[in-house]
């Protein structure tokens, strides 16, 4: 059975990585608008509501997108400062409680809370306050969406803590070291074309 969890733990891994680093053309995408805008209110004295809207919107998207990527890879926030005094069989017991009993739950609750927030929004169609301002759904809908990416990647987080505490795992941490080689279109990068 443990093995067959780490099956599927590798495919939320496998998701989660695809996004999270795909979130990056989102974060180039909001620094491009925002230098354009500052050009543009530089240079023509022009402004527009929905371009500085669009880069919050973009920025909220790569944020949510890469939460979950961010735990695989264990860049999280922690507390070091204590945990580097425990054992790493002791790291895991915290991260597997802290994953179940606190985390899991608060990503339930926000997929509900989002999920109301996004759909209220859609059957409204509301828009923002701003003069030539964006509809909202669209960021609200990153809000259900993270954290249903982030509540999966907790439960593969959950499934590889348990995996090294029965031994079936030789360490209860993920690197983007460990992970498999990224591969863009069947190649790595850096393959001879």
């Amino acid at each position: 059975m443990v093995k067959s969890l780490l099956r599927l733990s590798a495919g939320i891994d496998i998701l989660n990585r695809k996004i999270g680093r795909s979130c990056i053309w989102l974060i180039l995408a909001s620094i491009l608008i925002s230098a354009g805008n500052a050009w543009t209110r530089k240079l023509f004295d022009a402004s527009s509501n929905a371009w500085l809207e669009i880069q919050w919107y973009l920025f909220a998207a790569a944020f949510l997108g890469a939460a979950a990527y961010t735990l695989l890879v264990n860049e999280h926030v922690r507390i070091d400062a204590i945990s580097q005094f425990f054992s790493e069989r002791t790291r895991a017991w915290v991260d597997l409680l802290a994953f179940l009993l606190l985390i899991l739950p608060a990503c339930v609750l926000l997929i509900f809370l989002g999920s109301e927030f996004f759909y209220q929004a859609w059957e409204s169609g509301e828009m923002s306050y701003n003069a030539g301002g964006l509809i909202r759904w669209p960021v609200y809908l990153c809000i259900p969406l993270g954290f249903s990416l982030l509540a999966l990647q907790v439960l593969s987080e959950a499934v590889k803590r348990l995996a090294f505490l029965t031994g079936h795992r030789s360490t209860a941490l993920s690197s983007e070291a460990d992970l498999p080689t990224f591969r863009f279109g069947g190649k790595t990068p850096g393959d001879a074309a």
